[in-house]
């Protein structure tokens, strides 16, 4: 929201400081996102008067000007063809920098002719859009006046309207607040009665009583339309609203000025009664920025005898809108269900300054008002004579009352506030206060204002006497804390997040941070099979699925570093993936995935050539996470399918039973590498957090106490003639679990292929860990317990090397 000082000022009898409203401003909870003052940019500019203008000897169309700038002359050196002896104009000095463009004027030599700053057009000084000649002043404009100060220059403010606050979308509601705060006294809005000389010549009526509950409307006949004086246009374009004419340029100041949106229909273009109603399924609508709507039996609209004139509370029609040769007009002003328009806005992905208002909800009593307020303003503006109002249907006019005891401001506000100033407050906002006994002891009656719906209960009455009487005045107090050790505080997800991302650091893979959302390519690439979730309205095309894995954004990611000289890159993400579940159900899933890329060692005269990433480092990865994790690393299988984004034969999925898959790993498919335009080898890996089970049994805040055993564990090599298909992981799991009483861990130590090793067959050998109890083993214990390794091992046709 944007306004100008002087706008403000129009309802605000104040004479405080731009800085101190700014400050007030932020100290009630308006706060201010910046301060645009013109006279900063006119810093430099001059009203001044051309005594000679000569031809220029060097060319045709540029002119050597002496100018006085009212302490002395100085020769600039113009080209607009308006410049001439006597001409008063505004003249930037050297050193001044021109707004339009952000040049900064010095004394420089125009074809051989020195010049001293430039004679200015009110495009270069944002005035206006006029370029065909330099800024023409009165002639008794003083010569030598810093030009900000004669022009008047009007700070701007704008300030950031939180979406409880529709009463602020209005210049007359932010002047309130300030009042309400001691910065001034709050001028009264107009009370108008414009009875109208004849009939309303239109029937103007709502058949749509759930989403246009009222329906007013005035005919002024014998307007003249067109541009706007300029202190209008001055205040609209302080606003960032672009002046058209006068008729349109009113409807906008009242919306801007009191928060009340209206509209205003070109009579000649209407054809029989104009009725708020439901729109048909299929109906189109060409609106004022020119694109065509279909509109369905959810929607309310603003229609004729012809059709769709307005999507309602929303965007008017692009033929029935006002123009030069309007002369009579229709005002419309209603009040719309705040739910149905915004609905409409999202469905349509059509947003306006309208619409933002009607859907927090405007003030339902200021319908006459503000009807009456437009229409004094066209008639000062464009003349004309206006009807006699019509009016359907009843904006919602029982008051919200809300039960209050003074008290409860200390309460929930923490600080303590006479009973005396709390009412002042109140009532100085719009609240009505009625004590239901004396003395203002016990409980209050609070009638709630129609501009504030926000307000509900006696939370948000005690929200509005603190903020008023300042924030700052809220006294620190610490939060109870109980003695002892504090507990924690995290989530077993976050904490586990937390356990694997310090984990994910710790092995020198670097975090990043993606988008959620995807180009609908990239997410069709590992969408697996799975429905995707698509956006209705994506903030661009490049960001329109929500993702199905992590791996898209990080090897986006990986391209985009690679693209900018990275030889080694190790990425990893943590986050959510998004499922469609079953019937159309969010899943939101946790994972973490990684991608390798580049070289994994430099080249170096120890190493000689530079080595790249393979598979078997995303897996030792993987198994350092998960272990971290909490899952069983030890039981997980090694089994296939990791998905068509890997390559077929360096690719595996780590999965606990035959199902459940924790994680996918190995290198990146040659197809999906050309895809995401990816040279050389990439290693990648999705790990699924969720999939990993939950530790049994209740969870305990201390960990167990750690006690070692007594007695030295025993190892035992074991060398066996496997398959040479058979996975090395197989034959591990079925030995360790062999005795589990007394094999605490079994490795891998040796894969050997070769003589004496026959054809078809590898030799495994594995290092098993026996850890005794309570007694040392015997040799008949050591047997028994080699007897039950190779009988597990024989299983998978595994034989004991002689």
């Amino acid at each position: 929201m944007k306004f100008s000082l002087s706008w403000l000022k129009q309802y605000l009898e104040t004479d405080t400081s731009l800085e101190d409203i700014a400050l007030k401003l932020n100290a009630i909870g308006l706060e201010v996102e910046g301060i645009e003052d013109p006279a900063a940019k006119l810093a430099g500019f001059r009203v001044a008067k051309v005594l000679t203008a000569d031809k220029h000897p060097q060319a045709d169309k540029l002119q050597v000007l002496t100018v006085d700038t009212g302490e002395g002359v100085l020769q600039v050196v113009c080209g607009a063809p308006n410049a001439r002896a006597g001409l008063v104009g505004v003249l930037g000095l050297p050193g001044a920098t021109v707004p339009a463009n952000g040049m900064v004027l010095k004394v420089a030599a125009v074809r051989g002719v020195e010049s001293n700053g430039m004679m200015c057009s009110t495009r270069e000084l944002e005035l206006g859009e006029d370029h065909d000649g330099i800024i023409e002043l009165p002639e008794d404009a003083p010569v030598g006046t810093p030009f900000a100060d004669y022009h008047g220059a009007d700070p701007v403010i704008e300030v950031a309207i939180t979406p409880n606050r529709p009463d602020c979308m209005g210049v007359y509601g932010i002047a309130r607040d300030l009042a309400a705060a001691g910065l001034g006294t709050l001028k009264p809005i107009e009370v108008l009665d414009i009875a109208g000389s004849f009939p309303c010549p239109v029937e103007v009526r709502t058949d749509d009583a759930e989403g246009c509950s009222a329906f007013y409307g005035r005919v002024i006949k014998g307007v003249k339309n067109g541009p706007s004086p300029q202190w209008l246009q001055d205040r609209l374009k302080a606003a960032g609203q672009r002046p058209i004419s006068a008729l349109v340029d009113a409807t906008n100041y009242l919306m801007l000025a009191y928060g009340r949106p209206a509209h205003a229909y070109d009579l000649a273009k209407l054809n029989g009664a104009v009725i708020a109603r439901r729109a048909k399924d299929g109906e189109t609508v060409v609106a004022l920025n020119e694109k065509t709507y279909t509109l369905d039996a959810e929607m309310t609209v603003i229609a004729d005898d012809s059709g769709v004139h307005d999507i309602a509370g929303i965007m008017g029609g692009e033929h029935s809108g006002c123009g030069d040769e309007t002369t009579d007009v229709l005002l419309e002003i209603a009040y719309f269900d705040p739910e149905r328009i915004a609905k409409t806005g999202r469905k349509l992905n059509l947003t306006s300054d309208a619409r933002s208002r009607f859907e927090r909800g405007i003030d339902p009593n200021f319908l006459d008002t503000g009807l009456d307020h437009l229409t004094k303003l066209i008639q000062t503006l464009c003349g004309g004579e206006a009807s006699q109002a019509v009016r359907s249907g009843a904006a919602p006019a029982t008051p919200k009352i809300v039960h209050f005891d003074p008290a409860l401001t200390e309460k929930l506000g923490g600080v303590a506030i006479e009973p005396g100033e709390q009412q002042r407050i109140l009532e100085s906002l719009g609240f009505k206060v009625i004590a239901q006994e004396a003395g203002f002891d016990t409980s209050w009656t609070v009638t709630v204002p129609g501009w504030r719906p926000d307000v509900d209960g006696a939370p948000d009455i005690v929200e509005e006497v603190v903020r008023i009487h300042g924030l700052d005045k809220v006294t620190s107090v610490a939060l109870p804390r109980a003695d002892g050790v504090a507990r924690p505080t995290a989530t077993p997800t976050q904490a586990l997040e937390r356990r694997v991302r310090r984990a994910a650091a710790a092995r020198g893979l670097h975090e990043a941070v993606t988008w959620s959302f995807l180009p609908s390519a990239e997410a069709d690439a590992f969408a697996d099979g799975n429905a995707l979730w698509s956006l209705a309205n994506p903030i661009s095309e490049d960001m329109k699925v929500m993702r199905p894995s992590l791996l898209p954004g990080l090897l986006m990611a990986a391209k985009r570093n690679l693209d900018r000289g990275a030889s080694s890159l190790r990425l990893f993400e943590l986050g959510r993936r998004y499922l469609r579940g079953e019937g159309g159900a969010s899943d939101e899933r946790l994972a973490l995935g990684f991608v390798l890329a580049g070289e994994k060692v430099s080249r170096g005269w120890a190493t000689g050539k530079a080595v790249a990433f393979d598979a078997y480092d995303a897996k030792a990865e993987v198994s350092a996470l998960l272990a971290e994790a909490g899952a069983p690393v030890e039981k997980l299988q090694v089994m296939g399918e990791a998905g068509s984004q890997f390559h077929p034969g360096q690719s595996a999925t780590l999965r606990l039973g035959p199902k459940n898959v924790l994680a996918r790993f190995g290198m990146l498919h040659p197809t999906v590498a050309k895809q995401f335009d990816i040279e050389g080898p990439v290693a990648i890996a999705e790990i699924y957090l969720d999939a990993i089970p939950g530790k049994k049994g209740a969870a305990t805040f201390a960990r167990t106490r750690y006690a070692p055993p007594a007695l030295q564990a025993v190892t035992r090599d074991y060398a066996f003639l496997v398959p040479a298909e058979l996975p090395a992981g197989d034959l591990i799991r079925m030995v360790a679990g062999a005795d589990k009483v007394n094999i605490v861990s079994a490795r891998l130590f040796d894969d050997f292929r070769g003589q004496g090793v026959p054809e078809g067959q590898k030799s495994l050998a594995l290092e098993v860990t026996l850890q005794p109890l309570e007694k040392s083993y015997k040799e008949e214990d050591l047997k028994a317990i080699s007897d039950k390794v190779t009988a597990a091992a024989a299983k998978l046709g595994a034989v004991l090397r002689g």
